[in-house]
Protein backbone atom coordinates (compact mmCIF):
# COMPACT_ATOMS: atom_id res chain seq x y z
CA UNK A 1 0.00 0.00 0.00
CA UNK A 2 1.40 3.21 -1.33
CA UNK A 3 1.25 6.57 0.79
CA UNK A 4 2.56 10.09 0.65
CA UNK A 5 2.16 11.84 3.39
CA UNK A 6 2.56 15.80 3.10
CA UNK A 7 3.65 18.36 5.40
CA UNK A 8 4.65 22.00 6.09
CA UNK A 9 1.54 23.88 4.90
CA UNK A 10 0.13 26.88 6.64
CA UNK A 11 -0.99 30.09 6.38
CA UNK A 12 1.54 32.90 5.43
CA UNK A 13 2.09 36.67 4.56
CA UNK A 14 2.79 37.50 0.69
CA UNK A 15 6.51 37.64 0.68
CA UNK A 16 7.18 34.45 3.31
CA UNK A 17 8.61 30.85 2.86
CA UNK A 18 7.04 27.98 3.50
CA UNK A 19 8.99 24.53 3.16
CA UNK A 20 6.56 21.82 1.89
CA UNK A 21 7.37 17.94 2.31
CA UNK A 22 6.52 14.52 1.59
CA UNK A 23 7.30 11.48 3.07
CA UNK A 24 7.16 8.22 0.93
CA UNK A 25 6.13 4.40 2.18
CA UNK A 26 4.99 1.41 0.89
CA UNK A 27 6.95 1.64 -3.07
CA UNK A 28 9.93 2.52 -3.59
CA UNK A 29 10.41 5.92 -4.72
CA UNK A 30 13.98 5.95 -5.85
CA UNK A 31 13.44 4.72 -9.24
CA UNK A 32 10.31 7.23 -10.12
CA UNK A 33 10.22 10.83 -10.60
CA UNK A 34 7.91 12.41 -7.92
CA UNK A 35 6.05 15.99 -8.11
CA UNK A 36 4.07 18.49 -6.79
CA UNK A 37 0.96 19.66 -8.06
CA UNK A 38 -1.73 22.12 -6.48
CA UNK A 39 -5.09 23.08 -6.62
CA UNK A 40 -6.93 26.22 -5.88
CA UNK A 41 -10.58 26.26 -5.14
CA UNK A 42 -12.69 26.30 -7.93
CA UNK A 43 -9.65 25.65 -10.46
CA UNK A 44 -8.51 22.53 -11.55
CA UNK A 45 -5.49 20.49 -10.29
CA UNK A 46 -2.22 21.54 -12.06
CA UNK A 47 1.85 20.61 -12.19
CA UNK A 48 3.75 22.88 -9.93
CA UNK A 49 6.91 20.93 -10.29
CA UNK A 50 8.53 17.50 -11.13
CA UNK A 51 12.21 15.90 -10.14
CA UNK A 52 13.14 12.52 -11.58
CA UNK A 53 14.55 9.57 -10.29
CA UNK A 54 17.64 10.63 -9.70
CA UNK A 55 17.36 14.14 -8.14
CA UNK A 56 19.29 15.30 -11.46
CA UNK A 57 16.48 16.72 -13.78
CA UNK A 58 13.76 19.23 -12.62
CA UNK A 59 10.66 20.90 -14.58
CA UNK A 60 8.50 23.75 -12.80
CA UNK A 61 5.44 25.41 -13.91
CA UNK A 62 6.44 29.26 -15.37
CA UNK A 63 4.29 30.93 -12.79
CA UNK A 64 6.81 29.17 -9.64
CA UNK A 65 10.32 29.58 -11.73
CA UNK A 66 12.89 31.66 -9.76
CA UNK A 67 10.77 30.75 -6.75
CA UNK A 68 10.23 27.17 -5.65
CA UNK A 69 12.80 24.61 -5.68
CA UNK A 70 11.58 21.08 -5.77
CA UNK A 71 14.21 18.41 -4.11
CA UNK A 72 14.32 15.01 -2.97
CA UNK A 73 16.51 12.62 -0.37
CA UNK A 74 16.21 9.03 -1.33
CA UNK A 75 17.67 8.17 1.11
CA UNK A 76 15.14 9.44 3.52
CA UNK A 77 12.38 8.73 1.07
CA UNK A 78 11.03 12.27 0.74
CA UNK A 79 10.78 15.01 -1.16
CA UNK A 80 10.28 18.32 -0.89
CA UNK A 81 9.49 22.09 -2.45
CA UNK A 82 11.00 24.83 -1.26
CA UNK A 83 8.68 28.11 -1.62
CA UNK A 84 9.85 31.78 -1.33
CA UNK A 85 8.40 35.27 -1.97
CA UNK A 86 4.88 33.44 -2.23
CA UNK A 87 2.05 35.03 -3.58
CA UNK A 88 -2.09 35.24 -2.89
CA UNK A 89 -2.31 33.54 -6.11
CA UNK A 90 -0.22 30.54 -4.70
CA UNK A 91 -3.05 29.82 -2.62
CA UNK A 92 -3.84 26.17 -2.95
CA UNK A 93 -3.70 22.65 -1.42
CA UNK A 94 -1.04 21.01 -2.38
CA UNK A 95 0.08 17.59 -3.40
CA UNK A 96 2.75 15.24 -3.31
CA UNK A 97 2.82 12.33 -6.36
CA UNK A 98 4.80 9.34 -7.32
CA UNK A 99 5.43 8.43 -11.14
CA UNK A 100 3.82 5.26 -11.85
CA UNK A 101 6.49 4.70 -14.19
CA UNK A 102 10.41 3.66 -13.82
CA UNK A 103 13.50 5.82 -14.51
CA UNK A 104 11.55 8.79 -16.06
CA UNK A 105 12.30 12.61 -16.10
CA UNK A 106 8.30 13.03 -14.44
CA UNK A 107 7.72 15.73 -17.63
CA UNK A 108 5.48 15.96 -18.99
CA UNK A 109 3.96 14.83 -15.72
CA UNK A 110 1.83 12.29 -17.59
CA UNK A 111 2.03 9.11 -15.59
CA UNK A 112 1.63 10.03 -11.78
CA UNK A 113 -0.90 7.72 -10.45
CA UNK A 114 0.49 8.13 -6.53
CA UNK A 115 -1.31 10.53 -4.45
CA UNK A 116 -0.97 12.10 -0.91
CA UNK A 117 -4.28 13.66 0.53
CA UNK A 118 -2.79 16.95 0.57
CA UNK A 119 -1.53 20.36 2.51
CA UNK A 120 -2.97 23.82 2.54
CA UNK A 121 -1.08 26.55 1.90
CA UNK A 122 -3.10 29.86 1.85
CA UNK A 123 -1.06 33.47 1.34
CA UNK A 124 -2.22 36.78 2.25
CA UNK A 125 -1.90 39.73 0.93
Amino acid sequence: QVQLVESGGGLVQAGDSLRLSCAVSGRTMNTRAMGWFRQAPGKEREFVATINWSGGSTHYTDSVKGRFTISRDNAKESVYLQMSSLKPEDTAVYYCALDKEYYTLGYPPSSFGYWGQGTQVTVSS
